[in-house]
């Protein structure tokens, strides 16, 4: 069956024509791209991709169709989807669909296009800029009118999105097997993967909404405290880093990634920028300052935390220092504290998708916690 034709206009005024892939219709958002070759049913669920068109580096995607196992949230969350060739069958032992119709039942627009690599390209040169996918009838517009559309789009830099994603309501995960410790865990956009690595390691993991107070926190009595992953600017947390500041003042162990690394770098009076065009993919270098360790690590951020990586440096909890460095572009990926138990990483540790090179930092924060029993 032919498909509607469809485009992509980006904020600079490049386009890119194609067909339509997923629901028809318009979307707009952050136009950014991921290099993972596998993975992409987490990467479509991952709350952190709000408000942002993902466009996927590797050539063919849907050949696995989807699953009910691998979703991290209980929706797709992207803005917008392009690929390059999407499957025409989708074929594995474990899917119940193909990628297709799960975009069309969950109106996510998509479209397909033989430039995912001039795309790539282009947003590398100029960043990530706002765009607009376009099809069906949507489509017939004249471009300098879906240009100006596009630019009358809401950016990145400044939107709070993280209690857009997060749960509502609190939840508990229980711990597999024996239980160990109890976490509070707020929910900034968590990846389901995440609080399961914890309940694999004894933990009882109780998942608070974004707008929780330290106060909050800390009438749980929880052993330790994680700040989870999620959209947006982290110049916009002012509630989340005095919700944090409250718990390092109380001494908990503390655990963050991601959007949890930023709002750590927050708490401790360090800065936060918008990245070129960020990191989103499986296959980022980082590098433990400390011991020299090269990990090949799972990311999606288009923001980092501005941290002096030159040595020690003081905090209104002690002394902190860089803890990881990405080694393609130098940013900070990870930070910890001197003189309390509490660390960062701006990476997933929860590999899904992903490899598991990081897992470790899972038992790193088990091993602060029983420190603080």
């Amino acid at each position: 069956m032919t498909q509607p034709p469809a485009v992509l206009v980006l904020e600079d005024g490049r386009t890119f024509q194609g067909v339509a892939y997923g629901a028809e219709g318009e979307t707009f958002g952050e136009m950014v791209f991921n290099t993972g070759m596998t993975g992409y049913q987490e990467t479509l669920t991952d709350p952190s991709y709000a408000r942002q068109i993902v466009a996927m580096t590797a050539p063919h995607i849907g050949n696995t169709g989807v699953n009910d196992e691998d979703p991290e949230s209980s929706r797709i969350q992207v803005a917008g989807y392009v690929v390059r060739e999407p499957a025409r069958v989708a074929s594995n032992w474990r899917a119940t669909g193909s990628l297709g119709s799960a975009l069309r039942a969950q109106g996510v627009v998509g479209i397909a296009i033989t430039g995912t690599r001039a795309l790539t390209r282009h947003l590398r040169d100029r960043g990530a800029m706002r765009a607009g996918i376009f099809s069906g009838d949507a489509a017939q517009a004249p471009v300098d009118e879906l240009l100006k559309r596009v630019q009358e789009s809401p950016q990145m830099a400044g939107a709070a999105l993280a209690e857009e994603v997060a749960t509502q309501e609190p939840y508990v995960v229980p711990a597999i097997g024996e239980k160990r410790f109890t976490v509070a865990a707020v929910d900034l956009g968590i990846k389901g993967m995440t609080p399961h690595r914890m309940a694999e390691r004894g933990i009882e993991v109780h998942v608070l909404p974004a707008t929780v107070t330290a106060d909050d926190i800390l009438a749980l009595g929880p052993d330790g405290v994680f700040f989870s992953n999620g959209p947006g600017d982290p110049g916009t947390a002012d509630h989340q880093v005095a919700a944090l500041r409250g718990v390092l003042d109380a001494g908990r162990p503390f655990f963050g990634i991601c959007f949890g690394n930023q709002i750590f770098g927050r708490a401790l009076g360090l800065g936060t920028y918008k990245l070129r065009f960020g990191h989103r993919g499986v296959n980022q270098p980082v590098q433990d300052v400390r011991t020299g360790k090269v990990e090949i690590s799972a990311h999606n951020h288009g923001f980092a935390v501005d941290a002096p990586k030159g040595g020690p440096f003081d905090t209104p909890y002690g002394r902190a220092e860089v803890s990881h460095v990405n080694l393609n572009d130098g940013c900070v990926e990870g930070l910890r504290l001197l003189d309390r138990p509490a660390f960062s990483v701006q990476y997933h540790p929860e590999a899904a998708a992903g490899p598991h090179d990081a897992s470790g930092l899972f038992d790193q924060f088990v091993q602060i916690m029983e420190a603080g029993k």
